[in-house]
């Protein structure tokens, strides 16, 4: 009797193991599958993402109209960043994809830059309208690369979870075709740095550094929420729907969006120290009830509110009842160029309409600045007779070699027109001369 007992015993016992066993199969596969879901999807909505970039570049080529140009550079500037997210949730981070990743990155500069500017006063010159054409020209190269791997995994029913194993495992033998499509994608991107290097993408300092100023306390989904409705003025969380950027993504994010009845906003937040990057708001703008100074006043409280200190304002300019503000940080009474943010302020009502502080955060770090070699009254002499100088400043600006200058900085009037004449302040070379086109110079408080 006593067998019995011990054989129903160790029956059930192996019977236990065994479904145990087959759970934790059927658990790691169910894992397994939705990892593979994750990654089919953020796939399929890159592919989605590069189909509608390279249409609105085509698009705005066809425009002759401000109004439209300056929301549809702003979508495109969206879409760099929603294929940049979808790019960084793929298991991508094992293999050379930066370039592509730092061309979307330089499509999404170049637009928003367009996007925040006063385009009726300073509208896209032949060289950014040739970039454009180019830009236009490479998407749509890039789109029918990534178009043809997509119909690899769909033909052969490839998985992405084999391309995740084969990378780990450091299996880059040719024979993967997902990996060998965006091997290609990578090295079609190379020769697009190459063709860039004398348009209106190429960059300044903005990339020289690497975030040197993300600071503070790794945020949560939740946080980042919070961040969204107080710069978004949202009254219904509902309205507000949060992105995460994968492990492949440039810099970990998280891209907050709302929308209403009325308007609709995207932002950019770091998850380290929650700092926001990149903020635009569409919405109608009413009446004006503000001044432009006014505006920068609020600009500067937004600064003050996310603990952007010693920042000094050096252009504004209104645009239908819009400001548009530049602020550089200012070091030791130095302006530093390559610390930009770039602010946009509704004048019906104060609202921030947009943001960007991407050069700020990448090139952001004190900066040991040398004495300068001639003095304020010598470098006067290098600048046109004819030009009555109002304002003067030290600055350092980045070269046409992106190398960064040590200046004096001169606003000045000639004929009516406003310029910035930047003197090198060790040899005295004429570095830069910036006609203003009657932009707004704000310096008060």
């Amino acid at each position: 009797m006593l067998r019995w007992i011990l054989i129903g015993v160790l029956a059930l016992g192996i019977a236990g193991t065994g479904f145990w066993g087959y759970q934790e199969h059927r658990e790691k596969e169910t894992v397994m599958m939705q990892a593979e879901n994750n990654y089919q999807r953020a796939f399929h909505e890159l592919s989605y993402h590069m189909d509608l970039l390279h249409n609105k570049i085509g698009t705005a080529l066809a425009m002759n109209s401000v109004d439209q140009l300056s929301p549809q550079m702003a979508e495109i500037w969206r879409l760099t960043s929603e294929a940049t997210s979808s790019a960084g949730q793929l298991p991508l981070t094992l293999m050379p994809f930066n370039q592509t990743k730092a061309f979307l990155s330089d499509i999404g500069d170049f637009t928003y830059e367009a996007a925040v500017r006063d385009l009726d006063k300073k509208p896209l010159n032949d060289k950014e309208i040739k970039t454009l054409q180019n830009l236009y020209q490479q998407s749509g190269e890039l789109k029918n690369e990534i178009r043809q791997v997509q119909h690899t995994v769909l033909n052969d029913g490839l998985e992405w979870m084999d391309v995740q194993e084969a990378l780990a495992a450091q299996d880059k033998k040719p024979g993967n075709s997902i990996i060998d499509g965006f091997e290609t994608v990578e090295k079609k991107v190379q020769g697009y740095a190459k063709s860039n290097v004398d348009s209106a993408l190429t960059k300044t300092s903005a990339e020289k550094h690497d975030y040197k100023k993300l600071d503070g306390e790794t945020i949560d989904q939740q946080k980042a929420i919070k961040t969204g409705e107080t710069l978004f003025g949202a009254d219904n969380p509902d309205n507000l729907s949060v992105k995460e950027s994968g492990d492949g993504a440039e810099i970990p994010l998280y891209t907050v969006t709302y929308q209403n009845d009325h308007e609709k906003g995207h932002l950019d937040i770091t998850k380290k120290g929650g700092h926001p990057l990149t903020l635009i708001v569409d919405r109608e703008i009413d009446k004006k009830h503000i001044s432009l100074n006014k505006g920068l006043k609020k600009a500067k409280r937004y600064l003050a509110q996310y603990d952007f200190a010693n920042m000094e304002a050096v252009s504004s300019n209104q645009y239908d009842n819009v400001g548009f503000y530049s602020f550089v940080y200012n070091q030791d009474g130095v302006r530093l160029y390559s610390d930009t943010i770039e602010m946009k302020i509704a004048l019906d009502n104060g609202d921030l309409l947009g943001m960007s502080a991407r050069n700020y955060f990448s090139n952001h770090k004190e900066q040991d600045i040398l004495e300068p070699e001639l003095s304020i009254d010598e470098a006067k002499e290098k600048v046109n007779p004819d030009v009555t100088i109002n304002e003067e400043n030290m600055a350092v600006i980045d070269s046409d070699h992106n190398k960064d200058v040590l200046v004096y900085e001169f606003l000045g009037v000639m004929d009516g027109e406003t310029y910035l004449i930047y003197i090198n302040a060790k040899d005295g070379k004429e570095e830069k001369v910036k006609k203003l086109n009657g932009t707004e110079m704000n310096y008060t408080s």
